[in-house]
Formats: structure tokens, C-alpha cells, sequence
């Protein structure tokens, strides 16, 4: 056997694909040590900021492409979890009750099982979409993930909550109410939702501020995007209400959360 032929082989394989390797390790480890994270600990990518509409209300926003987003079901509170992003949805115990689903798959669960994040529970509600194969966000009102529209059962992603119907001010609060079920409406509490603008950006928001839901409306309204502002959903609310991104940690009441809505680095 020509031990010395093979070494030189082995050799030439390694300073060949050597270059793969590397790119390989360093995308290893990027995840692994927050590479992808700014100076500021914000998701490369991603814009944190913070805005007091006329109302009093304080928002804290971030804001990124749909591409950036995706679900993890932490049963923990976002802040202790270390990783950027807001809560998720409705949630009873350990059961999910808004749909969460990222590519045909339930974050909590199995498809089609209770509480895994495939059903918006005894309400057909507002559900943001981000389609991958057209690029699109919508909000479509479902009680299932059967009863979405996309394009590709693997290549999508759906958040539950309740519709906010920006443009219609006349009968958002009795299609939330009355229809969609939105919890506490007029209670000041703390209050989280989903927006997304003309353009496909995405909009995580969190107030410090208790207010109502109708206050926590028109703020978004007011004070974010302006006229490009398209639609928005109602997530979890009260000490749910939780946020982490960078320095800025709001953690509602401290309790656990069943799932995050996360912003990954670009």
C-alpha cells in the first residue's frame, strides 16, 4: 500500500474544501456566541426603538423583516430567556391557545393536537401570515391553521391574536370584542401586538405603559409609520407583556410566558 500517495491525497482534499470548513465554523459559532447580534445587542438587521404617543402611551418597538422572525416555546419569560423578542400569544397553564406555527410545524406541539399552537381556541381570530414564497404578510382571521391561505405548507409562518383592524374605526373594538374575544379591553394594562407596513416590515410592540386597548391602538396608529402603517394584531397582554432587546428588558409581571415570538440576526 502506498501509504505516502494517500497522505498526499488526504492533504489536497483538506487545503481543497479547507475554505468550506472554516465558513462552516465561523456560521457554527456566530450562532453559537451572538455574532450576529450589533453593538448594542439588537439582531443585526433590526431597529429598536422607543416612542411616547399623544395619548401617554410608551411604545417599544422592533422592527425587521418577516424573514427574521420565529417562534420558540420557552415556558419562561422572555427576559430570563436572554434571547430578543416579544411574547407570543394566548395561553392557558402550558397550553398554547392562539395558533404559532412556523413551516407546517406547531411550536408547542403536534399538528392538529390542543394546545400545540395550531388552533386560535374558541375564536376565529385575527392571524398574521408571512407567506416565503411571495414575500407577503396578511392578517387573516382563522380559528385553525387549516383555514389559511399560503403557498407552501412548509414555508410559512402564522401568529395568533386578535384582529386591530387599523382602518376601521368604527367597528374594530365590537369585531374585537364581540367577535374575536380580546380579553380585558377596557382595563389599563400592560398590552403587546404584530404590525406590518406597506413595505413587508414587521412591527413587535410592547408598551410600559397600562393602558387600554383602544389607547394601545391609537398609539400604534399615531405613532408608528404614519400612513404606511397596514395591519396589526392584538397579542397576550397584562404581565405577559414582555420584551427583551438589548439593554432593554420588560419583563410584565415576571411571570412565564408558554411562547416568544423571536428576531433572529440577519
Amino acid at each position: 500500500m502506498d501509504m505516502e500517495g494517500t497522505g498526499d491525497k488526504r492533504f489536497i482534499i483538506i487545503k481543497r474544501y479547507f475554505p468550506i470548513y472554516l465558513c462552516a465554523l465561523v456560521l457554527i459559532l456566530g450562532a453559537l456566541f451572538g455574532w450576529n447580534l450589533g453593538k448594542d445587542g439588537i439582531p443585526k438587521g433590526t431597529k429598536y426603538f422607543q416612542v411616547t404617543a399623544d395619548n401617554g402611551v410608551t411604545l417599544h418597538v422592533l422592527k425587521t423583516d418577516p424573514g427574521n422572525i420565529s417562534f420558540s416555546s420557552i415556558n419562561d419569560n422572555v427576559v430570563r430567556v436572554g434571547i430578543s423578542g416579544i411574547n407570543g400569544g394566548f395561553f392557558w397553564e402550558n397550553q398554547l391557545l392562539s395558533i404559532a406555527v412556523m413551516d407546517g410545524m406547531p411550536v408547542n406541539g403536534s399538528p392538529e393536537e390542543y394546545g400545540s399552537g395550531w388552533f386560535n381556541v374558541k375564536y376565529a381570530r385575527g392571524t398574521m401570515v408571512y407567506d416565503r414564497v411571495t414575500k407577503m404578510v396578511s392578517v387573516q382571521r382563522a380559528s385553525s391553521v387549516d383555514d389559511l391561505s399560503f403557498t407552501d405548507a412548509t414555508k410559512f409562518w402564522a401568529q395568533g391574536g386578535v384582529s386591530m383592524n387599523l382602518k376601521d374605526d368604527s367597528n374594530w373594538y365590537r369585531l374585537a370584542v364581540n367577535e374575536e374575544g380580546l380579553p380585558f379591553p377596557d382595563d389599563e394594562r400592560l398590552r403587546s401586538g404584530l404590525a406590518y407596513d406597506d413595505d413587508g416590515k414587521v412591527y413587535l410592540v410592547v408598551t410600559s405603559t397600562k393602558c387600554t386597548a383602544e389607547k394601545f391602538r391609537t398609539a400604534i396608529k399615531e405613532s408608528i409609520e404614519l400612513e404606511n402603517l397596514s395591519k396589526a394584531i392584538f397579542l397576550d397582554g397584562d404581565g405577559s407583556s414582555q420584551l427583551l432587546a438589548g439593554k432593554v428588558k420588560l419583563k410584565g409581571d415576571d411571570r412565564a410566558v408558554v411562547q416568544m415570538i423571536v428576531v433572529n440576526g440577519e
